[in-house]
């Protein structure tokens, strides 16, 4: 069974983050075996009337699925930052999301917020780590989601599966969003994530890119939140995050029905290239 750690406080994210800044000479990846758990946490409406503003959502009496990603992300951080972890956060490459929302969750409800890490895996260019969260309310299950982080040039027992990609097909991007320069500090300030390559370039330079880059949890949000009023109440989306979005800069979106769900994409502004892939399935 695996082993509850309960915290009496949402965990400070810098200190976090400086701790994954420190450079590790291990080559195996390895997370903690214990989960970590947050309960009766009380909403903060006025950071999420802030969070809706910034993601596209409109602010209503439940709440979009990825704002609560942002509230076990903390616990992400948390868990990595565990001196029995190898995989540092910081450095590490989003590659996957996905999130079940089970029933609509209202803004007032209390929420018990858990999160571990697990199903470390090869990849071939290192190694794959999940971070599965949960949140619940009065002992009901209302959301789930996994996080898939790429730890490059680390190793995981057994042989890396071959890759195959789906190909992408060009397509007319549906809408056309102008990212400003500011968007990294914007979501900074309504997601907490204190990682510097989103708002700095020299960091973002260090990382190997010309520019900051927005976190690829707004462009997930921001797409979601062009679906908005045709999602049901329950359901899963699956994304994949392909290619960085440098900022400023243009992006476009395509949507497509899927016989009941959606197939979607934010592009390239001209559409010929994904930033990221998105499934949305009742």
């Amino acid at each position: 069974m695996t082993q509850t750690v309960r915290l009496d406080a949402v965990p400070r994210l810098g200190p976090a983050f400086a701790r994954a800044l420190v450079p590790t000479r291990a080559k195996d990846a390895t997370v903690p075996g214990h989960e970590v758990r947050l309960e009766r946490q009380v909403q903060d409406v006025a950071r999420l009337a802030d969070y809706c503003r910034v993601t596209g959502f409109t602010l209503r009496d439940t709440v979009p699925p990825t704002w609560l990603h942002v509230l076990a992300f903390p616990l992400h951080v948390h868990l990595l930052g565990d001196p029995r972890a190898s995989v540092r956060l910081v450095g590490a490459v989003h590659v996957t999301n996905t999130m079940t929302q089970h029933r609509p969750v209202r803004v007032g409800e209390p929420l018990d917020i858990a999160v571990r890490a697990g199903h470390v895996r090869p990849h071939r260019r290192g190694a794959l780590v999940d971070l599965q969260a949960t949140v619940s309310t009065d002992g009901a299950l209302v959301w789930e989601g996994v996080s898939t982080y790429l730890a490059t040039g680390m190793r995981a027992p057994g042989t890396p599966p071959d890759e195959a990609h789906e190909p992408f097909a060009p397509v007319t991007p549906h809408a056309r969003w102008r990212l400003p320069a500011t968007l990294g500090r914007d979501y900074r300030r309504v997601s907490g994530d204190p990682n510097p390559i989103h708002t700095s370039k020299v960091a973002a330079r260090g990382f190997g890119f010309a520019r900051p880059i927005i976190h690829g949890m707004w462009t997930h949000a921001r797409a979601l939140a062009a679906l908005e009023s045709r999602l049901p109440e329950r359901y899963s989306v699956e994304v994949d995050f392909v290619k960085p979005v440098l900022l400023p800069g243009t992006i476009g979106f395509h949507a497509a029905d899927a016989g009941g769900g959606w197939d979607a994409a934010v592009t390239t502004r001209d559409g010929a290239k994904p930033h990221l892939r998105m499934r949305v399935r009742p």
